[in-house]
């Protein structure tokens, strides 16, 4: 039997069938992957970081973090906001204005005394950098040798009246600090500084400057703390951990290797040269290595809060009992919590 002419309709209809199942599953491959698919990365959690001053090499690790990518793999989109005399970084924290905010011990427990609820979660420099700048022709070398001389210091700050209720200071005359003209100009002159600061600049101007360390007296405040409010360590813990984690990984590569850090720091504060802050991240080293436990960036312990916070209400600037120092900072979000209570 002749089935030849049944050969043409059949191979049509195949071809339609064909043709569907190619429209149907075949472009598959070619059609547009959908912008949620399950690859995508979720969006990365908004942050301000408020620092307390103009960008320094006290703020190097948070940069460190930033420039090297680590809180953007951290899912985190951080921006760093600047400081600068009178900046209100602790209010803008406790109203919720800004997420985290870098500031000083002793700073974070007087806001807690003012019912400003904050909370320290990581201390980078584990002693403070606080020093009175001398002439090295004077021939002081020790803070009870400041008599009949002039220093330039802020009266009012809690380190500065710790240091007048320790020592004589027989005829000192207190003035409100200034620039390094002042100290260069007057061999009878001290001047408050942070060691890896000021005194560069007095030597690259031709003095010869020689720091006191406050801490040597015994007040010794963590310093550029990193520290947020109550309500968002409550409510947002996965958030806040990886900050700390983040910044962390930044001050071990700013301490480590700062070059790149500091071009981007020159670049926010051109007043800041390389040369300067190259001189800042060495002079830091030794300041962020904790005694308590060697190795592990950040760590705090009460024993430390609870003795600042003893000193501030021996020199008045905190009554008893009005904040702790257990309240004002916790460990928790530490990747090593092996500090003392």
């Amino acid at each position: 039997m002749e089935m030849r002419p049944l050969a043409k309709p059949l191979r049509l209809i195949c071809l339609c069938l064909m043709g569907m199942s190619a429209f149907l599953f075949g472009c598959a491959d070619d059609a547009p992957i959908p912008s949620n698919a399950g690859s995508a990365k979720p969006a990365a959690d908004k942050v301000d970081l408020v620092l307390n001053w103009y960008p320094e090499a006290e703020h190097g690790g948070y940069y460190a973090a930033l420039v090297h990518g680590y809180y953007a793999e951290a899912g985190l989109d951080v921006t760093v906001i600047p400081g600068g005399p009178n900046a209100p970084v602790l209010q803008k924290v406790a109203t919720g204005a800004a997420t985290f905010g870098v500031s000083n011990a002793d700073q974070v427990l007087l806001a807690r005394a003012q019912d400003a609820p904050l909370v320290a979660v990581m201390a980078p420099l584990q002693d403070s950098p606080r020093c009175l700048m001398v002439h090295r022709k004077s021939g002081i070398t020790q803070f009870k040798q400041l008599q009949r001389m002039t220093i330039a210091m802020s009266s009012g700050a809690a380190w500065a009246q710790f240091l007048k209720k320790r020592l004589p200071l027989t005829d000192v005359t207190f003035v409100p600090p200034g620039s390094v003209a002042q100290f260069l100009n007057d061999e009878n002159f001290a001047q408050q500084a942070y060691v890896f600061s000021e005194p560069f600049v007095a030597k690259n101007q031709g003095g010869d400057p020689l720091c006191l360390m406050v801490s040597d007296l015994g007040f010794n405040p963590y310093t550029s703390v990193l520290f947020v409010s109550q309500d968002t360590m409550t409510k947002q813990t996965d958030l806040v951990r990886r900050m700390v984690a983040a910044s962390i990984r930044g001050w071990a590569t700013y301490l480590e290797s700062p070059e790149t850090t500091n071009k981007h720091i020159h670049e926010q504060n051109p007043e800041m040269s390389l040369e300067i802050l190259k001189f800042g991240a060495q002079a830091m080293q030794p300041l962020c290595a904790p005694a308590d436990s060697p190795g592990e960036l950040g760590q705090m312990t009460s024993a430390r809060w609870n003795a600042l916070l003893e000193q501030m209400v021996e020199v008045g600037a905190l009554q008893t009992g009005s904040t702790s120092g257990e309240a004002a900072h916790t460990i928790q979000f530490l990747p090593n919590k092996t500090a003392t209570p």
